[in-house]
């Protein structure tokens, strides 16, 4: 069976508070991408930068949990290490 959706890692923290540092997501995609020729980074396919309404998220596609379980759990444990509220939904789109 293949995972569809997203899992939406959002910049507030469970207790409703605003995640810092203020790059944060831009900082975790950067984590998981790599570098192409003449060092361009290569940001991986599955893992994005989002607002909603105003709120920095890194949007994960929901098949990464299957296709790079690691990778997946790296980018989860995060979320649960800072008590950042994780969304998982099939209706937000990852373009």
């Amino acid at each position: 069976m293949s995972i569809s959706g997203k899992v939406i890692i959002q910049g507030i923290t469970e207790s409703g508070g605003t995640f810092r540092p203020s790059d944060w997501a831009e900082r975790l995609c950067g984590a998981v991408a790599s570098y192409g020729p003449g060092r361009r980074i290569i940001f991986h396919p599955h893992v994005k930068l989002a607002a909603m309404e105003g709120i920095k998220c890194v949007v994960i596609d929901a098949s990464l949990e299957e296709e790079d379980e690691m990778l997946f759990e790296f980018l989860t444990d995060f979320a649960h290490e800072n008590k950042l509220q994780i969304l998982r939904t099939d209706q937000f789109p990852l373009n």
